[in-house]
């Protein structure tokens, strides 16, 4: 994925980041607060030799005291030294135990040795901190000291310990830190949140925008629909709200329609999906009022003969059609209904055959096709979805292309590609392809502007709705 991708996912999923971040903030504060507070307390121990004072013994001990100074510090966990210091303050706890409170470091190139305690009890924390400073200088002493001299003299131990910073009382806790746990908590929030937004959009297979086609496929994208609540109360926008930019991206797509298969010279196409309730009726039937009102001449035919909706949503009597023509009960200017003001008609799919493959594929459909063809300027054929039934399929074949409907959120990548192919493997050519049910809010939103409007864009009082030329030169049909 490129960096826009990205951002476009961090957008999509902005919501989700947000909730894992507080999320975070909110588990490192209680951790905060249900931990124990924790004080540390350091007391400091210098290390020095005693020599005669002359230069080449100082700087003898020095080095001296710089080697032996690792070796004190680690001396300090030892039972050794705890066990004089649990015994003077009555802890009561084993050697090893007390242990793990302390540590002992030393500064590099320093004869100086730090004990640091941390204790829930910030009084016996600065205790224990300088006892143990005192119990290892009496040991230190102890072990450095020889047995006995040659001269016979008191033996004295080549090393000292002194005590050079007593621990005091520590007023503010180490641990918990506040400030740091919840910015660590906001971190991890984040990288959570962002993680599962990337995981998500991985794991999506839908389709979602016109970049997810563009993944998949050449296909040109005529246009986009947005999703419309109301679509099921009003069908048809373009009669409906024909002002409105919803109806207006049906005008837009009808433009690009204009422009496909330039060198074929039926204008027939068959409006079908990959699967059901993707809009591919409401497309059509938009889609023929729009084409009608620029001046075409247009016949709309239900030939889902299935689950037949186009009598309901264009409201003419659908008891007799494209199967009775079919099989010879009518006759084809019997059946076609005219529609609206403009040169629009209707041809409903009639009665729910049980055999609907086989009349598409007919040779009677085949023959009706170039009738189509001849008496109107454009013929759209509403058909049902190719992955459930291979209706569409057979049919596209015959007419000689096909309109792929693709519903964003709903469809899947691969029940397109699987669409696109069920169209290949008849030899059935694809025109493009139309996006609806696109959101109009988000990283995927959908906007106008990309194909010549955006929701600004409005008509005035004395516009005309559609001023779209016919081409020149298009041969008219005599009306049958």
């Amino acid at each position: 994925m490129e960096l826009r991708d990205y951002i476009r996912i961090l957008r999509k999923s902005c919501v989700m980041i947000l909730i894992l971040a507080l999320v975070g903030v909110a588990a490192a504060a209680a951790v905060s607060i249900v931990q124990t507070p924790k004080f540390s307390a350091t007391a400091k121990v210098f290390v020095s030799t005693q020599s005669t004072g002359t230069t080449s013994d100082l700087a003898q001990g020095n080095s001296f005291t710089v080697q032996r100074v690792k070796t004190y510090s680690d001396l300090v966990a030892t039972p050794i030294v705890l066990l004089p210091v649990i015994a003077s303050l009555e802890l009561g706890i084993p050697a090893d135990v007390l242990s793990k409170q302390i540590t002992a470091a030393a500064p590099l190139d320093t004869s100086i040795i730090e004990i640091t305690v941390i204790d829930t009890d910030p009084v016996r924390a600065a205790d224990i901190a300088n006892a143990t400073s005192l119990s290892l200088t009496a040991v230190v002493q102890t072990i450095e000291t020889p047995a006995s001299t040659a001269t016979g003299a008191e033996p004295v131990s080549p090393v000292k310990l002194t005590r050079a910073q007593e621990a005091t009382v520590p007023s503010v806790p180490v641990s918990p830190n506040v400030p740091l746990n919840i910015a660590l908590g906001l971190l991890v929030g984040l990288a959570l949140g962002v993680g599962a937004a990337v995981l998500r959009q991985t794991l999506d297979t839908r389709i979602r925008s016109e970049r997810d086609v563009e993944q998949i496929t050449d296909i040109p994208i005529l246009g986009g629909i947005v999703f419309d609540a109301k679509a099921s109360e009003r069908p048809l926008i373009v009669h409906v709200d024909p002002r409105s930019p919803r109806a207006e991206s049906f005008r837009t797509l009808r433009t690009n329609l204009q422009f496909l298969d330039v060198g074929r010279t039926d204008r027939s196409f068959v409006i079908t999906s990959s699967i059901q309730s993707e809009g591919k009726s409401t497309t059509a039937a938009n889609l023929a009022i729009a084409l009608a009102d620029s001046g075409a001449r247009v016949l709309l035919i239900d030939a889902d003969l299935r689950r037949p909706k186009m009598a309901d949503y264009m409201g003419v009597d659908g008891t007799v059609g494209l199967t009775d023509l079919l099989v010879g009960r009518a006759e084809l200017a019997d059946i076609i209904q005219p529609w609206g003001k403009a040169q629009l008609f209707v041809l409903p799919a009639g009665q729910v055959p049980p055999n609907p493959s086989e009349l598409l594929g007919s040779a009677r459909m085949s023959y009706f096709i170039g009738e189509f063809n001849d008496k109107f300027d454009v013929v759209i054929f509403d058909a049902p979805p190719l992955l459930p039934v291979t209706d569409a399929a057979i049919l596209a074949k015959n007419v000689g292309g096909a309109i792929i409907v693709a519903a964003a959120g709903r469809v899947q990548k691969g029940q397109l590609t699987a669409a696109i192919a069920a169209l290949g493997n008849v030899g059935a050519s694809v025109s493009g392809l139309v996006l609806t049910m696109l959101p109009t809010t988000g990283a995927d939103a959908y906007g106008y502007g990309g194909y010549g409007y955006g929701y600004g864009y409005g008509y005035g009082e004395t516009d005309t709705l559609d001023q779209t030329p016919r081409k020149r030169g298009a041969k008219q049909k005599v009306r049958n």
